[in-house]
């Protein structure tokens, strides 16, 4: 199986942005901890980030022919993003929310996510082992395709 890992805004600023809520571990510790998935669960993986909402949609749609599933930290874009809505709807893979945090237990604005009912499936509140849920969810998911 081959995943895509995108990262939204700001999420190359973990580490040193706001450790109480998102951490203290940096963005190269989750690129290895997310490579180090790929090689304990026997999958192939991409990981990109871009602070810009235009390079992050045309990641969604690159990556409809050529991966079998994607794990979305959208950042901020969550929050407002209608044109990653509509990127996620129109592709045919699945698309999995995944947040370091608990959107729903922050400010008011970050408790609701646009991209939410695009996406397959969510998971949020547990830093990393929210991806490896998101990613573990996708291999399972596949498997029974």
């Amino acid at each position: 199986m081959n995943i895509l890992v995108l990262n939204g805004p700001n999420l190359n600023m973990i580490g040193i942005r706001e450790p109480e809520i998102y951490g203290s571990k940096t963005y190269q510790e989750l690129e290895l901890f997310l490579n180090n998935l790929a090689v304990d669960y026997h999958f192939n993986i991409e990981i990109k980030q871009s602070n810009l909402e235009g390079i992050l949609i045309d990641l969604l749609q690159y990556a409809n022919t050529r991966f079998d599933g994607v794990i979305l930290n959208a950042g901020a874009f969550t929050h407002y993003s209608y044109a990653l809505y509509d990127a996620i709807k129109s592709i045919q893979i699945p698309v999995i929310e995944v947040h370091l945090s608990d959107i729903n237990s922050r400010e008011e604005f970050r408790k609701i996510s646009v991209i939410r009912p695009a996406c397959k499936k969510s998971f949020m509140g547990e830093g990393f082992i929210s991806y490896e849920k998101g990613i573990k969810y996708l291999l399972e998911e596949g498997a029974k395709s």
